[in-house]
Order: C-alpha cells, then sequence, then structure tokens
C-alpha cells in the first residue's frame, strides 16, 4: 500500500474535500478509510453479473489500484462512493428546448446535477433568436443570452451549499442568427462567470473561413437561411475575444458527431464543462486517470514504460469506470435511463509531462509527440480490448448495433478514453496535471503561523539534489520566476528538458493534444498557453493549426489576459501631500476633498486563512498581502450556513478601505465589537459577529507581517497615490496569472480548460 507516498499538500486537499466529516466539520475518515469505501462500494457491483464473484477480493483489488497512485477515478466517486449521496458521475449534458417549460425543466434538471456534485454541458442552439416572433404570447423571443444568465444565477445559487462547485459549459452554433453576441457575451469577465462558453463550428463555416466567403444564419426554428456573414470575419471576432481573455473556445461539432456511435439516439449538442467529454443529451460520464509516471520502471540507464504493467491497469480501470455505471445514484431517472444505454467511460491519463522528464525527453520535441501516439495508442487499443472481454461476460452496452464495433469486437461501452483535465487528482497522484506541460517548478506555500514553505516538483527535485545544486536560494528564485529557463547554474540539457508551459511555443502545444486526440474516443482536454506579448494572428494560426490536426476543440490563455482591468488611468499628483488633500479625480478630472482611488490589486498576493467559530457554523476569513501590506479580504461559510451576502460585503469594503490607504487599526477600531444575536446567544465563541470575527483576523495577520518585517502595522498600508500601477509587477510574465484562488490566495493554473490552485486544490470546474 502506497499511501505512505501522499504528499502533505496532497493530504491537506484530502482532508478539505473529499474525507468524511461530521456535522461540526472534524474528520471521521481516514485517507485509507476513504479508498475502501470506494473500492467495496464499486467492487460489490459485480455482484450483478455474478453472484459467486469474491467481491472482498476485488475491492482489495480496486483499492491497491488506487493507494498504489497508479489510478485515480473522478472526484464525485471519492466523495460520494459508499455515501448516502451516491451520485458518482463528473460531467452532464441537457437539452435546452426552445420552449418556457423546456427552458426551466433544464434549470431545475441542472440545479439537481449541481447540487450532486455534477457539472453540465448545453447547447442553446435551439433557442429560437432574439427578436423572432413567439406565436404562443405575440411576443417577442428574448434569445439564448438571456436565458444562460439564468442558468448562470441558478448555478450561482446552487454552488453555494455544495461540496464540490458546480460548472457549466455553453455551447451555440457558429450558424445560429445570435451567434455575434454570443461571442461578445464574456467580454466582461464579470458576465456569466458560472460557465466556459464554445462555439460550435461547422466544417462548412470552416471551408467558408479558407475560401474568405460568406456563410449562412440559419433559424432554428424553420432551419431556413436568414441571413449571411463574412465566415472570416466571424472567425478573426472569436479569435479577438480569445485573445482578449480566452473566452470562447471552439469545438468542432461535425468532428464530435463523426464518432457519435450511437447516432439514431440524437446528435451531439454539447460538451461537458472542460470540453474533453461530448455526450448527448441525458448523458453522463464517468471518468478516471492513470499515472504515467507509476508506469515507468528503473533500468540501467534510465526509465522506460511498463506497458506490461500499463495493459494490466488499463484492464483493471476499465472494469471499475464500467462497475461505476451501475453503483451509481444518477441525479434523474432520465439521466440513468440514457447513460446505462450507451454504458459510456471515459479513461485518460495524468502525469504525462512528469513521465517525460523522468525519461530525458523535452516536452517540445518530435520524439515527446510520437511517444504520446504510441502511448496513447496502446491505452486506447488495451481500454477497447477490457471493455470487449467485459461485454463477453456481461453484454454489449444496449445500444450496441454492428455499426459500433471497435477492432471489429463487440464492445461494453461505447466510448472508453477521455483525456479529462486532473487538477485536484494530480495533486492526490503527486503527479502533473493530464497531459499539460508542468505550469511552475516551484511555488510557496503559506503557513498560517507565518512560516514559508517552498513546494517543488518532485523530478525537479530529485535532478537537482543529483547535480548537487539542490539549495533554498535557488529554490526561491524558481519559485518567483516559475521557470529554470534563466537558471544559468542549472545545466543547459537539463533546462532544455525541463521546460514549463510557457517556455513552450503554441504549436507544440497543439502538436501535442492532437497525438493523444488521434487515440482517444472522446476528446482531449487542454489549454493552449500563449505568452502575454502573444499577437491575435499567432492564436488564429493555432486554430487553424488545431482543425488541421485533427482536434476536437480549443481552448486558449493568453498570459495576464483576464487581470482586473485598473480603473484609475492616469495618475494624481500628490508629492508631500496627504490623504486628506483635495485632489482631481484620475478618471473624471473633478476636484473631490480626500477622494482616493485604491491601488489595485497585485497579480500574486500571499495569505492566510483561519477559520473563526461564529454563532450560525465556521467563517473561513482569508487575508492576502502584498510587500506594501494586505490588500484583499475574503470570506467563504462552512456548510451549517451563516450569512454569506453580509461577511462578503464587509470583505470587500474592507479590501476596497486598506488599497486606499485606511489604516488597519481604524479598520479594525470600526469593526470590533459589532454584535450578531446568533453568537452572543452562545457560550465559548472567539467573536462576537462576522465583521469581528473579520476584525480579528486582519488585525492578527497585520501583526504578523510586522514581525516578518519589523515595520509597524501602520507603515503597511500606504495611500494608493504612493503605490503606482507598474510597481505590482513583480512576477515575470511567464509566471503571472488572473486572480489569486478565491480559497487561499495563491497564484492559480489555466489547465485543461479550466482554473486550478495546486496549493489548496481548489477548481473553478468542480
Amino acid at each position: 500500500m502506497a499511501i505512505s507516498e501522499i504528499s502533505k499538500n496532497a493530504l491537506t486537499v484530502l482532508e478539505k474535500r473529499y474525507l468524511g466529516k461530521d456535522g461540526e466539520g472534524n474528520l471521521t475518515e481516514t485517507v485509507e478509510g476513504m479508498f475502501r469505501r470506494v473500492s467495496d462500494t464499486i467492487a460489490a457491483a459485480d455482484a450483478k453479473y455474478d453472484n459467486t464473484t469474491d467481491t472482498k477480493a476485488l475491492s482489495d483489488q480496486f483499492f491497491e489500484l488506487m493507494t498504489d497512485l497508479r489510478f485515480l477515478p473522478n472526484s464525485p466517486t471519492l466523495m460520494n462512493a459508499g455515501r448516502v449521496l451516491g451520485q458518482l458521475s463528473a460531467c452532464f449534458v441537457l437539452p435546452v428546448e426552445d420552449s418556457m417549460e423546456g427552458i426551466f425543466d433544464s434549470v431545475k434538471n441542472a440545479a439537481l446535477i449541481h447540487k450532486s456534485g455534477g457539472g453540465t454541458g448545453f447547447s442553446f442552439s435551439r433557442l429560437r433568436q432574439s427578436g423572432s416572433a413567439v406565436r404562443s404570447t405575440g411576443g417577442v423571443a428574448s434569445g439564448p443570452i438571456s436565458f444562460m444568465k439564468v442558468f448562470n444565477a441558478a448555478t450561482e445559487a446552487v454552488k453555494q451549499g455544495g461540496t464540490r462547485r458546480g460548472a457549466n459549459m455553453g455551447v451555440l452554433r457558429i450558424d445560429h442568427p445570435d451567434i455575434l453576441d454570443f461571442i461578445n457575451c464574456k467580454a466582461d469577465n464579470k458576465e456569466i462567470t458560472n460557465f466556459n462558453i464554445s462555439v460550435g463550428i461547422t466544417e462548412a463555416f470552416m471551408e467558408a473561413v479558407e475560401s474568405q466567403s460568406d456563410y449562412d444564419l440559419i433559424d432554428p426554428k424553420t432551419k431556413q437561411a436568414v441571413g449571411h456573414l463574412s465566415a472570416e470575419k466571424v472567425f478573426d471576432l472569436v479569435v479577438d475575444h480569445a485573445w482578449k481573455n480566452g473566452e470562447p473556445g471552439i469545438i468542432f461539432l461535425d468532428r464530435l458527431n463523426r464518432d457519435n456511435v450511437t447516432p439514431t439516439q440524437g446528435e451531439i449538442e454539447s460538451t461537458n464543462p472542460c470540453g474533453e467529454q461530448p455526450l448527448l443529451p441525458y448523458e453522463s460520464c464517468n471518468l478516471g486517470s492513470i499515472n504515467l509516471v507509476k508506469m515507468l520502471r528503473k533500468t540501467l540507464t534510465g526509465y522506460e514504460f511498463d506497458f506490461r504493467l500499463l495493459g494490466e491497469t488499463v484492464e483493471q480501470a476499465v472494469h471499475f469506470l464500467d462497475n461505476v455505471i451501475d453503483a451509481n445514484n444518477y441525479p434523474l431517472d432520465k439521466i440513468a435511463e440514457t447513460t446505462r444505454a450507451s454504458r459510456k467511460i471515459g479513461l485518460g491519463v495524468m502525469g504525462w509531462a512528469d513521465a517525460l522528464l523522468m525519461l530525458g525527453i523535452p516536452y517540445n520535441s518530435d520524439e515527446a509527440v510520437e511517444l504520446a501516439e504510441r502511448v496513447m495508442g496502446y491505452i486506447n487499443t488495451a481500454g477497447h480490448a477490457a471493455s470487449s472481454k467485459l461485454a463477453a461476460k456481461r453484454g454489449t452496452f444496449p445500444l450496441f448495433s454492428v455499426s459500433t464495433l471497435k477492432d471489429g469486437a463487440a464492445m461494453r461501452n461505447a466510448t472508453v478514453t477521455t483525456i479529462a483535465p486532473t487538477g485536484t487528482l494530480s495533486i492526490i497522484g503527486g503527479c502533473s496535471s493530464g497531459v499539460e506541460p508542468v505550469f511552475a517548478y516551484a511555488f510557496i506555500r503559506n503557513i498560517m503561523d507565518g512560516t514559508e514553505m517552498i513546494e517543488v516538483n518532485p523530478v525537479l527535485t530529485e535532478k537537482l539534489k543529483e547535480l548537487g545544486l539542490y539549495s533554498d536560494r535557488l529554490l526561491r528564485r524558481i519559485a518567483s520566476e516559475g521557470t529554470i529557463a534563466h537558471c544559468e547554474e542549472i545545466p543547459q540539457e537539463v533546462r532544455d528538458v525541463f521546460v514549463c508551459s510557457h517556455d513552450i511555443k503554441p504549436i507544440d502545444h497543439i502538436k501535442m493534444q492532437a497525438a493523444f486526440q488521434r487515440h482517444t474516443d472522446n476528446a482531449v482536454s487542454k489549454t493552449v498557453n500563449f505568452p502575454k506579448e502573444a499577437t491575435r494572428n499567432e492564436v488564429r494560426e493555432a486554430y487553424l493549426l488545431a482543425y488541421k490536426e485533427g482536434c476536437k476543440g480549443v481552448t486558449i490563455y493568453r498570459d495576464g489576459s483576464r487581470e482586473e482591468q485598473v480603473l484609475n488611468i492616469g495618475k494624481v499628483n500628490r508629492e508631500g501631500a496627504s490623504a486628506q488633500t483635495a485632489a482631481a479625480c484620475p478618471t473624471c478630472q473633478e476636484e473631490r476633498y480626500g477622494h482616493i482611488e485604491p491601488r489595485p490589486r497585485p497579480d500574486v498576493t500571499r495569505g492566510f486563512t483561519e477559520k473563526m467559530k461564529i454563532g450560525c457554523g465556521s467563517l473561513y476569513v482569508t487575508t492576502n498581502y502584498d510587500e506594501n501590506g494586505i490588500c484583499e479580504v475574503f470570506t467563504s461559510t462552512g456548510k451549517a450556513g451563516g450569512c454569506p451576502s453580509q461577511s462578503e460585503a464587509t470583505a470587500r469594503l474592507v479590501s476596497v478601505a486598506l488599497r486606499s490607504g485606511i489604516s488597519i487599526q481604524e479598520v479594525y477600531d470600526q469593526l470590533k465589537g459589532i454584535r450578531c444575536p446568533s453568537t452572543i446567544r452562545q457560550q465559548g465563541m472567539g467573536c462576537t459577529s462576522c465583521p469581528d470575527a473579520i476584525a480579528r483576523v486582519i488585525m492578527k495577520v497585520s501583526k504578523i507581517i510586522e514581525e516578518q518585517s519589523g515595520e509597524t502595522a501602520a507603515s503597511v498600508a500606504p495611500t494608493a497615490a504612493a503605490v503606482p500601477a507598474q510597481q505590482s509587477q513583480k512576477v515575470p510574465a511567464s509566471a503571472s496569472e488572473i486572480h489569486a484562488c478565491p480559497e487561499c490566495g495563491s497564484v492559480v493554473e489555466h489547465e485543461g480548460g479550466c482554473v486550478i490552485c495546486r496549493n489548496c486544490g481548489f477548481s473553478k470546474c468542480g
């Protein structure tokens, strides 16, 4: 059993998100207990097919498979197997019918799925365009975008109480009359925040782009052309918005339906939130990933893939995932029926980048691409063989027909392989995520007592020790930049192998995605990272290459493109002036007495999170700071509830006040001692209200900062004008990212079409 191999960071993630807790938030389950709970539940499904099966022995096999960290199922299976909820699938697709009843049925069903820990994909392409007539009421339709906002609001409400955040994918066909509004709908990063969006692109559209011709817009109700647009201009608009903030992505609908193994059941319209799992309406899919680092064996000259072990692992994983379909407690009867009819599973990989490092192969090399095809080709073939073997014992999936034969064999599962993002799973497995390159080779974790711990990629750690270069000074430099490209003390041949995401050209990201796609039944979730200085034309070229290379979709992210916009354009001359001196507003130039613009929120912060006991449960207060002092406070409530809107409002105002130069002491004095009836009714409370809790935490953190820096608390809160915007740009472009993690304040990574924090395991997509 390899549970001892689980890192401290992995243990933190497991304790926070996966292990069982009582009503007070105290752990009631060990890591070993979690894996045993899952293995017992999934093995028990064998009894449905053979009541003589030794399910205890099978549970031991599944337990070893997971505790050796060779394979891990998707998060809902780890969280919910063997518990009352029992919902084990990660991804679902729901239809959105063109009627008020159909739309709000889908809203209700989505809420039930999110409550159970799943994510949902929708196509809004069936909805009639805005301004078209509604015969039943005599009114006009409001269009897909307005209803996307309804779904978004429902998700926002539901996710507050869940153990796993709900996420959505919104798709609109390129030929829908409202396509321009859709492309623009997330131009503001604060809009439709619970959706990833993708344009559903057709082969006909791409041919029109290449020929620089117009294409038709189709009325979804009548199926008649109602207008036309320049394909090239619309394509360039998609590129422009993707360059600006990564939204929308694109999916190639005709390719998804080319590989639709049950076309008699309908057309594939959408994917799950990260884009790797195309599904028919009401289908769900359970995913799992093989840790490729564990598939390597050491030789006299280095490492090589152990294909015998890989084959055994694939067979066990397919058996496991097929059992999940029967063990699952689906949120809707229709989903249970549709899922069991096709029995789709999605077996993928993680640890690919780390495996390449151990093999000494650069990610951005032809050798890596060729090996990707060999490894994934083997997994796909072995997966189909395992599914066929199960079919011989248990029968094919109910919708099986001769047209669904794979390699001439009948299948138990309509699809077998999927490359999913593995953000939190890869933290548990102690490896790199999915098929992504390493994002950053080191980062700094902050501990509540004020100490810092540097987390370093384990393969790099081993290499640096082997070279005699392992030192705190070098690790801190790597943590500040993310890459080792500029560390001249490290031999060039090592730097050539240990490339990170931003050292790799976008074309090489696409080549790797295409290599895995060629041997994957479903799709590949991957983010193509661009440097901040990348041009729109470079994004355009990447999209065209993805189309030519056979990818089923593309998600890109240009570094820094979602940074919060600085509102104080221009600057105020305040030499020698105090915060009480009249000055011109930098936006409108009007003279205002004491008018202060808050300094911009920095790209990267450090921070602490403290759990405070309040009258209605637990309040988690996160306080982030940079070299100029505390700059951000935010809160979240525990399962028991609380007043999330009031505490969030208080935290936002505190953040603005501190970035505007108001002293910590003043903020503390205003908030301390505020009393809440729910708190004063109970004994032993450490605070008198949520505002009082916030006050206590920021004062505590200010004292920690004071002890660290030797400065007074007052000196770490300068006036806004004293900190020019460019001063916050301390981290090189290669390491900067959008916002800090909303739960721990650490830098987040864009990968697999999602956002992940490797410090605490937070994932925007669940």
